[in-house]
């Protein structure tokens, strides 16, 4: 299809990368699709190259030997201003994507990425139309590239953290409404303190708001401040946490907590810009950006009739969705080294078996439990190596004060990512896959905790012991352990309406 669409017309993609390897796989795609493809290994290279002759497209790493390619991107825009670049780099984070935004990158891919997705992106710049040349970058200015990364910033490499790191990027520079989504404990005001570091607004307050530790009787005063008189016991006017974030960023954390009285004032400060204090007829006008965030299901409440389905739209014009930990147990090592600097504990190594160990765990608190726990085992360690052993025991155990609703919980969520996985495709059998998921693991823990006696653990699943005995075969579970009084005569049939 590439061929077809170019191949009446050869076009010109430079790519700038010292990986002999990634160049070969590039030039060699390309060059199926009807594109020529020269190469640079070196920034310096790539700028003498573009005087002989003006590529189409740019493909530009970010570490190069010599001058790097965020230092590049800049002086390539400058001279070729109306050529697309498309920025890769094996070492991404939260600051290189927005400096590649901010400097005007088409798009921005991280290591390892797939053949089509470069050859896409290649694709989706070469069709551009030349007036959109010029309006590369967030809001049609440079970076100042002085924004460091913060104490409290994203720390990973993972594939998943690596497409947060691009939505912050993307729509940082903008005063669009943002809903960050995700999991208690995945991060979701560091994403509100990331994007509003890197706006227009970073020189003025950034408010996080916990609506949920409100007082639930004054959440409208508190939002949205009262004049004096406005209820017993307003002595005094007093300007709520809106009006204190103005000229800058105010997070609503629990956005769903919010009562649904003061739902419809906060679409009003979201449409007009002006709030009502309580008990005043004046408007008092602000400039602020909200970012909210939620670990519930928003649509969910707004189907059930608790949200506002015209303030769900307005907080949702751009949403950020973080993924719970164990989607990215690859970026742990790295944390665990980043929560040990922070504690002082640098000098404290994770032994191979530890981190195996705390990428075996399911970490329901996700980063946040995993900081907590590691703190806990620098402290038992005593400045020597973390094992396994130095780690709480509630760490990533998902029976904590109620195994049924944990139990609960973990089911909706596999059943929530099994239809998601699937998109718009209608797969049968999720009951039995279910089934097959988590009947070993009962089977086996039963089994263990009475000594591997079938007849007892007959009784205790509610089973006939032909039934335990064959679902034992099944997944292979069979002990050599004697069996239970007259359990060599239990080859009943199962029992009528009994599972088998």
């Amino acid at each position: 299809m590439g061929k077809l669409l170019h191949g009446m017309l050869m076009r010109h993609v430079l790519i700038v990368d010292d990986e002999e390897a990634v160049c070969w796989a590039l030039g060699r795609a390309l060059g199926r699709e009807g594109h020529k493809a020269t190469v640079a290994a070196s920034a310096e290279q790539a700028l003498a190259v573009i005087e002989r002759q003006a590529p189409d497209v740019i493909i530009l790493d970010v570490r190069l030997p010599g001058m790097d390619g965020l230092t590049a991107l800049n002086l390539l825009r400058e001279r070729l201003p109306a050529v697309p670049v498309i920025v890769i780099t094996a070492f991404g984070n939260l600051d290189t994507a927005v400096k590649a935004v901010e400097g005007g990158a088409f798009e921005y891919l991280t290591k390892p990425f797939d053949l089509s997705q470069a050859l896409d992106a290649v694709s989706r710049a070469l069709q551009r139309q030349p007036a959109e040349a010029d309006q590369l970058g967030p809001d049609g200015e440079p970076g100042d590239g002085h924004e460091q990364a913060a104490p409290g910033e994203f720390v990973g490499r993972s594939p998943a953290i690596q497409a947060v790191f691009k939505r912050i990027a993307l729509v940082a520079a903008h005063d669009a409404c943002v809903l960050i989504s995700g999991e208690s404990g995945t991060g979701k005001e560091l994403v509100a303190r990331a994007l509003h570091r890197h706006s227009k607004r970073r020189h003025g307050p950034f408010l996080p708001v916990h609506i949920a530790a409100l007082n639930p009787n004054l959440v409208e005063s508190e939002l949205f401040g009262h004049v004096k008189g406005a209820f017993t016991g307003a002595g005094q006017s007093r300007p709520g946490l809106l009006a204190l974030a103005d000229g800058g960023t105010v997070f609503l954390d629990e956005v769903a907590d919010i009562p649904p009285p003061v739902q419809v004032k906060l679409l009003r400060v979201l449409e007009q810009n002006e709030v009502f204090p309580v008990g005043s007829s004046q408007p008092q006008p602000l400039n602020l950006r909200i970012l909210s965030a939620t670990n519930q299901d928003l649509a969910r409440r707004v189907a059930e009739g608790h949200f506002r389905n015209d303030l769900f739209f307005r907080l949702n014009v751009f949403q950020v969705e973080l993924p719970p930990l164990r989607e990215r147990k690859e970026d742990i090592p790295l944390l665990a080294e980043h929560f040990l600097a922070r504690f002082g504990a640098r000098s404290q190594s994770l032994l191979p078996e530890t981190v195996r160990f705390l990428q075996s765990l399911p970490w329901f608190g996700n980063v946040r439990e995993l900081r907590n726990a590691l703190e806990h085992a620098a402290i038992i360690a005593r400045g020597g190596p973390l094992r396994p052993e130095h780690f709480p025991r509630f760490s990533g155990d998902p029976l904590l004060a109620n195994p049924s609703e944990q139990l609960a919980g973990m089911v909706r969520r596999w059943a929530a990512e099994r239809i998601r996985a699937a998109g718009s495709s209608s797969p049968s059998g999720l009951y039995d896959e279910l089934l097959r998921s988590v009947e070993p693991a009962l089977l086996e823990e039963v089994m263990r905790r009475l000594q591997d006696n079938r007849w007892v653990a007959a009784q205790w699943l509610g089973l006939n012991r032909a039934t335990v005995r064959k679902k034992l075969k099944l997944y292979g579970l069979e002990s050599t352990a004697p069996p239970g009084p007259a359990e060599e005569d239990a080859e009943e049939e199962t029992e009528p309406g009994q599972a088998s």
